[in-house]
């Protein structure tokens, strides 16, 4: 069995920028054990698959840890598979996930995903977060991650996490967010339960800095950037329950996977 594979750096603007994402088309499902083990051998933060169904693509997402039910830079590079390498007519995709149905829309401007808005709480302020950073945030909200805001720029570049205490917390992620000093709010992104300490562009964590950026600022349109190593930008937009992200994706590697002929595939449809 051969499978086809696609490498792409997601919200890039050029090669070895932004968030590498493994795609793996299928035409039906293979049994989650094999899926599992497909994007641990990738080692990439997120590697997806999809199936077609119905006028569309059913999408799962899996780190090399476990499956995750949200993952935007895959969503992204999936939709770029189909757009530039499998022939998807027009210029809109949906897709069916654990996280409902998510579109992905082409123009001159990049690939918009239109992904559900989720708005943090406020909440007090957690000793083991501190400790987990080794810095203090003036404040804390909670969502399925939890949102540690800082003050400058310079604090979330500083950032120097111990990654076996984050692993310890209760959500699964750390989103750190601060003003830019160039555009209108930086972060980084630490998932050390997922087996991605720090993750390079997150669009799934947009879902809720977005609307926290949006309520601060009092505006809708804002552009965000990414301050991991290899850095990413995403230029972000509120309307009501949901949040466009907008970015670029570009091509790194194309392979096939060979697998045994039989004894993979799943009884699930």
């Amino acid at each position: 069995m051969r499978l086809q594979l696609f490498q792409i750096d997601a919200f890039a603007e050029r090669l070895f920028e932004g968030n590498p994402a493994a795609v793996v088309p299928l035409t039906a499902w293979l049994k989650d054990d094999v899926l599992q083990a497909i994007a641990l051998e990738n080692n990439l933060s997120e590697t997806a698959f999809f199936v077609p169904e119905g006028g569309g693509y059913r999408l799962r997402w899996f780190t090399p840890e476990a499956e995750v039910d949200l993952c935007g830079h895959a969503t992204l590079a999936g939709a770029h598979v189909l757009f530039e390498h499998l022939d998807h007519p027009g210029d809109e995709i949906r897709f069916q996930s654990n996280s409902g149905e998510l579109r992905v829309s082409r123009s001159k401007e990049g690939l918009t995903l239109d992904f559900p808005a989720i708005f943090p709480k406020p909440m007090d302020m957690l000793p083991e977060i501190v400790d987990g950073l080794g810095a203090e945030p003036v404040a804390l909200l909670g969502a399925p991650d939890y949102v540690v805001v800082f003050e400058t720029e310079s604090q979330i570049r500083a950032l120097q996490p111990d990654f076996s205490a984050l692993k310890k917390l209760d959500r699964r992620g750390v989103l750190a967010t601060a003003p830019g000093d160039e555009v209108d709010f930086v972060s980084r992104c630490f998932f050390p339960k997922l087996q991605v300490d720090e993750d390079p562009v997150t669009g799934s964590a947009h879902c809720k800095l977005v609307p926290y950026w949006a309520q601060r600022l009092g505006r809708t349109r804002m552009l965000a950037r990414q301050l991991s190593q290899r850095g990413g930008t995403l230029r972000c937009v509120l309307d009501g329950r949901r949040v466009h992200l907008t970015g670029r994706a570009v091509d790194y590697l194309k392979g096939t996977i060979e697998l045994p002929s039989s004894g993979y595939e799943s009884s699930h449809k």
